[in-house]
């Protein structure tokens, strides 16, 4: 018999309810396309399941006892489905510091909703694991050159803020302007970083730049007085280094944060993810 779950999971919903309008409405359907459906299961067991009134439903004697059976196949069924969504992953790939606390609140929300867990890839260079897919999603900060043929779901602008060494006369200054920002030895993470000569036009640039590859020898290298950095203000929150100093910076543009994919990635995971996250933006 071509008996579907569609089926049993109709007949199921309408002898819990005993109304097909409130069944229709808990399956998300239409009244019409759930009589179909119950009709077609009848039709193909060859029995009547259901007795019909304009006022209520009630379950035939036939009916009552193939309902026992057809709640314990959806059940195992149901148990079969989170058996291996809980072994189902989705890959995050980001270089440094996630935004918090919506990274935690969106994990939260996508695993209670899916099942599914998500997989956090440390990795300096989350555009280029995104290439080799080695993550499905990558979170940028910064104007990135995206893959071709992936899409960007922007987040949020994060403000910017200047840090320095301990020891730099920056830090005696106490506060640092954006168009004053080439005066000093300017610290770039040429591989994640947000800030770089880029940010600026050519007559404004620094004109010293020490490059660095990464997020940590970025810091260590701030730290170790060699110039100063410019950093979401994310890192002033979560970074706690001895010799470093914080400095606020006045007319900064703030860096864009945002969430790169392809589009024939695992469709469902992303879409889900992507929906969770733009739930938890601030409104």
């Amino acid at each position: 018999m071509d008996v579907e779950l569609r089926h049993l999971r109709a007949f199921a919903s309408v002898a819990r309810c005993r109304s097909f309008s409130r069944a229709a409405e808990e399956l998300l359907i239409t009244q019409p396309a759930l009589s179909r459906t119950i009709a077609q299961l009848e039709d193909r067991l060859s029995v009547r399941l259901l007795d019909r009134s304009s006022r209520h439903v009630e379950l035939t004697a036939t009916g009552a006892g193939f309902l026992v059976h057809a709640e314990r196949v959806l059940a195992t069924m149901d148990q079969a489905l989170a058996a291996v969504s809980r072994r189902v992953s989705l890959r995050l790939g980001f270089s440094w510091l996630l935004p918090d606390p919506w990274a935690q609140r969106t994990i939260s929300r996508f695993e209670e909703s899916t099942g599914a867990s998500v997989a956090l890839v440390r990795t300096d260079d989350p555009l280029q694991a995104l290439r080799q897919r080695g993550v499905d999603i990558a979170l940028v900060r910064g104007d990135v050159d995206v893959p071709e043929g992936a899409r960007v779901v922007p987040l949020a602008d994060e403000p910017r803020v200047a840090v320095c060494s301990e020891n730099c006369e920056l830090a005696r200054i106490g506060r640092l302007a954006w168009t004053d920002v080439h005066r000093w030895p300017l610290v770039v993470n040429t591989v994640s970083g947000t800030t770089g000569p880029w940010s600026w036009p050519a007559d404004r640039r620094p004109d010293r730049i020490v490059k660095t590859a990464n997020y940590d020898e970025w810091l260590e290298t701030v730290a170790a007085d060699r110039g100063i950095g410019i950093v979401p203000e994310v890192a002033r929150r979560r970074t706690r280094h001895p010799a470093l100093r914080f400095v606020p910076l006045t007319g900064a543009p703030p860096s864009p944060v945002g969430l790169v994919h392809f589009p024939d990635a695992p469709g469902a995971l992303v879409r889900r993810f992507l929906e969770a996250a733009v739930a938890e933006l601030p409104r």
